[in-house]
């Protein structure tokens, strides 16, 4: 029968020879017709139905397309997770312009299928939706792959950050708790930031963020810290990090008191020169307008 109807399947009564494939359980006959017949949605149905007689990869891919009923494709999905699971990311990217991800992100989420479509994740993640940028950030975490989170959070901002920053600050690695403080900085959360990484050592990163925030109490904290963990080289390094936001009367006043002077010394003399130039300026201004202004006074006399 399906060579009769491969040669003549446009001069026969089509709904007629549906019926008749039907009855007799022709079901490979019977997807074809609906095909041929524009009636894809029942082709496809018919397909996960009987699978070993009706269902051809290609030809389901093909034709899940043109359904007109989107139900179908969550359906498609659980028929994939159940007979064919290895060409489920296959199957996920054909229906990706029509489907509603973050629904299907729930599902995945839900059965515990979520590392089987990572590569469904990442090849959506460009539309930057927050169902699926936080679902696959979870992977990323349970893969222990903080290198791959930091790429996907700096290129999707798309997803709760405090609730993962709160998440990672807890984690047992270092670096994805160096993540959490990066977190919290983008958040302008400045002392957690800081203090986060004060815990774990990472004093470039603190003096990093200290000097990022604009916050003199941040900077001078840090400043403080560093003097109680009598970390004196990590106290001048902060001086020229956050130069512009420590006072200076503050530094005086600490370096004496802790018998460090010489520590602070290169920005004792970073910040005289820095003075003693804003005063040869103004200095410089000021006789200009005194020369302009006896130029005036001597113009009138005369």
């Amino acid at each position: 029968m399906r060579e009769h109807l491969d040669l003549f399947w446009s001069r026969v009564n089509i709904p007629k020879v549906l019926r008749a494939a039907e009855s007799a359980h022709l079901w490979a006959e019977l997807v074809f017709l609906y095909d041929k017949y524009e009636e894809f949605d029942n082709a496809i149905i018919t397909m996960m139905n009987h699978p070993t007689e009706a269902w051809r990869e290609g030809h389901f891919k093909d034709m899940i397309t043109k359904v007109a009923n989107v139900e179908l494709y969550y359906r498609a999905i659980q028929f994939y997770l159940d007979h064919k699971p290895m060409l489920l990311n296959d199957l996920l990217l054909v229906l990706a312009p029509r489907m509603d991800h973050t629904r299907s992100v729930n599902f995945f989420a839900k059965t515990n299928h979520l590392p089987l479509v990572k590569a469904y994740l990442r090849s959506v993640q460009s539309l930057n939706n927050k169902a699926i940028n936080e679902a696959l950030n979870d992977l990323l975490i349970e893969e222990e792959d903080y290198q791959g989170l930091r790429t996907s959070i700096d290129a999707f901002d798309n997803f709760d950050t405090i609730a993962l920053a709160q998440r990672l600050e807890k984690h047992e690695l270092i670096e994805f708790r160096r993540i959490a403080a990066y977190l919290y900085k983008g958040n302008n959360r400045w002392k957690q930031s800081v203090e986060l990484c004060k815990k774990d050592g990472l004093y470039k990163d603190c003096m990093e963020y200290a000097a990022e925030s604009k916050q003199a109490d941040v900077a001078e904290d840090l400043l403080l810290w560093f003097l109680e963990k009598r970390n004196f080289t990590c106290f001048s390094a902060v001086l020229f990090q956050c130069y512009d936001l420590i006072h200076a009367d503050v530094v005086l006043e600490l370096a004496w008191r802790h018998d460090i002077m010489q520590f602070a010394m290169p920005y004792f003399i970073q910040i005289t020169r820095e003075y003693i130039t804003k005063v040869d300026e103004l200095k410089e201004v000021v006789d200009t307008k005194l020369e302009e202004s006896g130029s005036e006074q001597k113009s009138l006399v005369y």
